[in-house]
């Protein structure tokens, strides 16, 4: 004789394959956001580069910084090496640096420069001033620097030394940043930006529009 079990009531044992009904309708966790992510090892890394030689930053330093893994940055990123690669480019920061008209760009450039340090925690174009800290890296970095920035920058303007013009265009920026964020200068970092885009753009469009 067949014998069937009956479950008691206080059975929670379910059969294999079984679908309980908060297993189905429970949310999935959600996924890790990877351009998010990149994004977060990328300033990490811009970070350290700004402040150490190349040779001495670690992964797990850039890990730690971004918090991440440092499998996840080689996920992403392959090795140390290609990560610098992308750190080490100034293409998509001169994108956004000169994104504006000729005639605005003095002004767009100075306010995007001081915003870079103040509201995005980087900065566009400052990390050039550590080039002698990378050996060989710091190479690339100004080599990369020229084509991406001052000639990319040389290549709108008309007129004369063009060529001239956007590298004094582009040292007077720089002045600014290092006083701004390197040296902090303590009027300047207690001014409102519009008042700085003010006072200093003009310095910078004489160049571009002489």
């Amino acid at each position: 004789m067949r014998t069937v079990i009956t479950p008691h009531p206080g059975d929670t044992a379910s059969p294999a394959g079984a679908v309980h009904e908060d297993d189905a309708t429970r949310t999935p966790a959600p996924r890790r956001d990877a351009e998010a992510t990149k994004a977060a090892i990328l300033r990490a890394a811009r970070h350290l580069l700004a402040r150490h030689a190349h040779g001495d930053i670690t992964l797990k330093a850039v890990a730690e910084r971004a918090g991440v893994s440092a499998p996840l940055i080689l996920k992403y990123f392959g090795n140390k090496d290609a990560l610098f690669a992308r750190v080490m480019s100034f293409e998509s920061d001169a994108e956004a640096l000169l994104d504006a008209p000729l005639p605005n760009l003095g002004r767009h450039m100075v306010r995007h420069l001081l915003e870079g340090q103040t509201l995005r925690g980087a900065d566009p174009v400052l990390r050039i001033v550590f080039a002698p800290l990378h050996g060989e890296q710091g190479d690339i970095l100004r080599a990369n620097f020229r084509t991406q920035v001052s000639e990319r920058l040389a290549g709108r303007l008309t007129g004369p030394d063009a060529g001239l013009r956007a590298e004094l265009a582009v040292a007077t920026l720089l002045g600014l940043g290092v006083m701004y964020g390197i040296a902090r200068g303590t009027h300047l970092r207690a001014a409102e930006i519009e008042d700085i885009v003010d006072r200093y753009a003009p310095a910078v469009q004489d160049q571009l529009t002489p």
